[in-house]
């Protein structure tokens, strides 16, 4: 799989570190009672199909935001996070 970095064109996903679905930037509040820091920490979506991600590129230090789908490997879009 081939991800196009913003700074960097493109490259082997082997540069690239996943950190997980792009949803997982919606942190709770940091007085959020447990069972909401639970199901953010614990409880993830495995869908098959179109998903955005969040991927460091570990040469440059981007993080960026990839849409890509799980069941073709395809990847769609890359985006630098804002």
């Amino acid at each position: 799989m081939r991800i196009s970095c913003p700074c960097c064109g493109p490259r082997d996903r082997r540069e690239f570190t996943y950190l997980g679905a792009a949803a997982y930037l919606d942190r709770p509040d940091p007085d959020a009672p447990a069972p909401e820091w639970d199901a953010y920490l614990h409880l993830r979506d495995n869908p098959a199909g179109r998903t955005r991600d969040l991927w460091y590129h570990d040469a440059c230090g981007s993080w960026i935001v990839v849409t890509r789908d799980t069941v073709t490997h395809a990847v769609l879009a890359a985006e630098a996070l804002a």
